[in-house]
C-alpha cells in the first residue's frame, strides 16, 4: 500500500472517528434536552390540570357534600364530583388532542384506581405503573436512549393533591416513548448527513495533505539520488528500485544504496588507516603530515626520537612549534619549508652528535595549490647499524642452515662408532689377561668421548631445528614476576637479591610466554653465576619509543672487551660447566620475537678507573605485536641478528 492512500485512510479514520464521538455527544445532548423540554412543558400541563381538578372538587362538594360521615362516602363525593364536571373533561381532552407528546391524562385517587381519564375504557381500573418522565430526565444518555428507542412505552408525569398532608387524588399525564422518539428524529437526520460530509471531506482534506506532504519528500529523495548515483547501486537493489512509484519506498532505497558505499567507503577508510598506523609504528624513520593551515595531522612513533617531544604532544601543533628555532633540525627544516621546492638534506648533525638526514615534500604543489606538507627524518647511523645487521643475519642464517646439515651428517657416523664400541667392550670383558685390562680403559676413553660428542652434535641440531612460535598478548611485567618466583629459592641459597622495577600499567606485547620465561630465566641465572659472593640483581622493565625494554643488571666484575663480542657465540663459554648454549639460545629466541638484544658491561678495573660500579646490564628490546608482523614482512626479522656489544 502506498504512503499516499495510507495517508488518506488514516486522515479519514481519525476525522471519522472524530466526527461520531462528537455526533455521540451532540446527539445525546439533543436527547437528553429533548426528554427535558419535553418533561418541562408536560409539567405545565400537569399543573393547569391539577388546578382545574382542585376547583373540581371544591365546587363539587360545595354543590354535593357527602351525605354521610366516613372516607367512604367523601371518596364516593369526589368522585361524583370529577365525573360530573364537564370543564375538567374538557381540558384532559383538550391536551392530549393538541399536545404532541402526550398520550392519555388521568386522574386516580390514592389507591391508583382511575376516576376520571381521556381513555373511557380505563375508568375504575387500577393504573399500572408507569416510568416516571422527570426520573428519565436525570438518567444518563444510554438508559434515556434505550428507553425513547427501545420497546414503546408510556412515560408518567404526576403531581398529587393532598388532603390533610397527605396526598388523596393524583393527576397522571401519560407521555408516550415512541411520540418522543418522532419529534426527535428530524435531528437524528441531520446529524447523519452532517457526519457523512464531514468523512467526505477528510477524504478529500487528506488527499491534498499527502500530496503537499510528500512534495519535500519527492525533492529529498530526488537530491539524493543524485548523491549516490548509479554505479553505485548494487544489482539486488536496482531490481527492487525498477517498480515501486511511492516517494518514500525509493528514498529508503537510496538511503540504503548510501549507507551500503558509506559503509564500502568506511571499510576501506579504516583498513587504509590501520595500515598507516601500522606502518608508522614500525617504521624507524620518522614521518610527520601536515594539513595545509601548517598543523601536524600525523605523527609517526619514531618522530620522538628525533624530537624532544611526545607523540600527542606534536599532532595538532603548528611546524614552527614542533621543529624550533635556534637548533640544527629546526633551522635545516624551517629553511626548507619556506622555500617552497622539495628538500633532501643528507646530513644534519644534531647537538647530541647524530646525524640525521630529512627530507621536505609539498603535497599538491604541482596542482598550484598546496594540500600539506610530508617531512621524513632518518637516523643515518641507525640505517647504516641496520643494514649491517640484516647483512649478519643473511650470513648466520645460511650458517644455520649448513651446521643442521652437518649436525645430521655427523650423527650416523657417531651411532655406528658406538655401536662397535659397544662390540668391543663386550669381547674384551671375555678376555682375561692384562691387555685386555688396558684395552678396556682405552675404549671406556672413547665410549665417554663419543657421548660427548654425540651430545655436542645433539645440541647442535636442537639449536639449529625451528621454533614454533605461540604467540598471545600479555604483559612481560608477569613474565618477569614468573621468573623470580622460579628462582627465588636458588638466589637464596646464593645470597643474591633481585629487585623488580616495573610501571604501573600492563607493558603488553605479542610473545610466546614459554619461550621467553626461558630466555629471561637464561638472564637471571647467568646474572646470579657472576656474583659468587651474592649482591643484587636488578630486572626492570618500562616503555622507550614505542618498545617494551627489559634490564637484567648484576653487581658482578663485568666481562672484559676481548670476550664481550663472543658471549653470544654457540658453545662460547667461560664457566667451567658451562655448555655455551644459553645467552645463544636466549638470543634466538628475542630475535624469533622480532626484538633485539645488547649488552654493556664494566669490569672491576675500569669502575675503580671513573668511580663507578661493576656489573653488566643485558637490554632486551621487544616491539609491539603490529611491528612484529611488519618487520617479518620487509624481512628485518628473517635472519638471525647479532647484537653489538659495548663496553662502557
Amino acid at each position: 500500500m502506498r504512503l499516499k492512500t495510507k495517508l488518506v485512510l488514516s486522515a479519514t479514520a481519525l476525522t471519522s472517528a472524530i466526527v461520531l464521538v462528537l455526533s455521540t455527544m451532540f446527539l445525546g445532548e439533543l436527547l437528553r434536552q429533548r426528554i427535558e423540554q419535553t418533561a418541562s412543558s408536560n409539567d405545565v400541563l400537569v399543573h393547569e390540570v391539577l388546578l382545574m381538578t382542585r376547583q373540581t372538587v371544591e365546587s363539587g362538594l360545595r354543590d354535593h357534600p357527602p351525605t354521610k360521615p366516613g372516607q367512604s362516602s367523601f371518596d364516593t363525593a369526589v368522585a361524583d364530583a370529577l365525573q360530573a364536571q364537564g370543564p375538567l373533561m374538557d381540558v384532559m381532552q383538550a391536551i392530549v388532542r393538541y399536545s404532541p407528546t402526550v398520550q392519555d391524562v388521568s386522574v386516580t385517587n390514592s389507591a391508583r384506581r382511575i376516576l376520571v381519564s381521556t381513555d373511557p375504557d380505563a375508568i375504575d381500573t387500577t393504573m399500572e405503573a408507569r416510568p416516571d418522565l422527570l426520573h428519565l430526565r436525570d438518567e444518563s444518555i444510554l438508559s434515556q436512549t434505550r428507553q425513547v428507542f427501545g420497546r414503546p412505552r408510556v412515560l408518567d408525569l404526576t403531581e398529587p393533591l393532598d388532603r390533610n398532608g397527605r396526598p388523596f387524588l393524583i393527576v397522571h399525564v401519560g407521555v408516550r416513548s415512541s411520540f418522543v422518539r418522532a419529534s426527535y428524529e428530524p435531528w437524528l437526520r441531520a446529524a447523519l448527513l452532517f457526519a457523512l460530509l464531514a468523512a467526505a471531506g477528510a477524504m478529500v482534506a487528506a488527499g491534498l495533505l499527502a500530496s503537499a506532504a510528500l512534495q519535500p519528500i519527492e525533492r529529498i529523495n530526488e537530491r539524493l539520488a543524485t548523491l549516490a548515483g548509479t554505479e553505485g547501486e548494487l544489482p539486488e537493489q536496482a531490481e527492487v528500485t525498477s517498480e515501486p512509484r511511492d516517494a518514500v519506498v525509493r528514498m529508503t532505497q537510496t538511503i540504503d544504496r548510501l549507507d551500503a558505499q558509506m559503509r564500502s567507503t568506511e571499510a576501506g577508510y579504516t583498513t587504509l588507516r590501520a595500515n598507516v598506523n601500522q606502518m608508522l609504528e614500525t617504521l624507524r624513520d620518522g614521518v610527520l603530515l601536515f594539513g595545509e593551515d601548517g598543523r601536524a595531522a600525523m605523527v609517526s612513533g619514531a618522530a620522538t626520537y628525533f624530537l624532544d617531544r611526545t607523540e600527542k604532544g606534536m599532532v595538532g601543533r603548528l611546524l614552527e612549534e614542533i621543529f624550533m628555532r635556534g637548533t640544527a633540525l629546526g633551522e635545516a627544516v624551517l629553511w626548507a619549508y619556506r622555500g617552497g621546492e622539495p628538500q633532501v638534506i643528507d646530513r644534519v648533525p644534531l647537538e647530541d652528535g647524530r646525524v640525521v638526514q630529512f627530507s621536505l615534500e609539498h603535497i599538491g604543489a604541482g596542482t598550484g595549490r598546496q594540500m600539506g606538507t610530508l617531512v621524513r627524518l632518518r637516523d643515518m647511523e641507525s640505517a647504516a647499524q641496520l643494514e649491517k645487521e640484516l647483512e649478519v643475519s643473511r650470513r648466520l642464517a645460511a650458517v644455520g642452515r649448513l651446521t643442521a646439515g652437518v649436525g645430521h651428517e655427523v650423527k650416523n657416523p657417531i651411532n655406528a662408532m658406538v655401536v662397535h664400541l659397544e662390540l668391543l667392550k663386550s669381547k674384551l670383558a671375555r678376555m682375561d689377561n692384562a691387555a685386555a685390562a688396558g684395552a678396556q680403559r682405552h675404549v671406556d676413553i672413547l665410549t665417554g668421548e663419543m657421548q660427548r660428542l654425540d651430545r655436542v652434535v645433539e645440541t647442535l641440531a636442537d639449536f639449529s631445528r625451528p621454533m614454533e612460535l605461540h604467540l598471545t598478548e600479555r604483559s612481560i611485567v608477569d613474565v618477569i614476576e614468573a621468573v623470580a618466583e622460579l628462582t627465588e629459592a636458588e638466589m637464596d641459597e646464593n645470597g643474591v637479591r633481585i629487585l623488580t622495577e616495573a610501571p604501573r600499567e600492563p607493558l603488553l606485547v605479542r610473545i610466546d610466554g614459554e619461550l621467553m620465561r626461558q630466555a629471561l630465566l637464561n638472564l637471571v641465572l647467568n646474572g646470579m653465576q657472576a656474583m659468587p659472593q651474592g649482591g643484587l640483581l636488578r630486572l626492570a622493565s618500562y616503555r622507550d619509543k614505542g618498545d617494551v625494554v627489559v634490564e637484567v643488571a648484576d653487581a658482578g666484575d663485568g666481562i672484559t672487551e676481548d670476550i664481550l663480542p663472543r658471549i653470544f657465540d654457540l658453545y662460547f663459554t667461560t664457566k667451567a660447566k658451562g655448555s655455551g648454549i644459553g645467552l645463544a639460545m636466549t638470543y634466538r629466541i628475542v630475535q624469533m620475537h622480532g626484538g633485539s638484544m645488547d649488552v654493556r658491561s664494566t669490569t672491576a678495573e675500569q669502575a675503580a678507573a671513573v668511580g663507578a660500579r661493576p656489573g653488566t646490564v643485558f637490554t632486551v628490546r621487544l616491539p609491539t605485536s603490529a611491528a612484529i608482523e611488519v618487520r617479518k614482512r620487509v624481512g628485518h626479522g628473517s635472519g638471525e641478528r647479532r647484537p653489538t656489544g659495548e663496553s662502557v
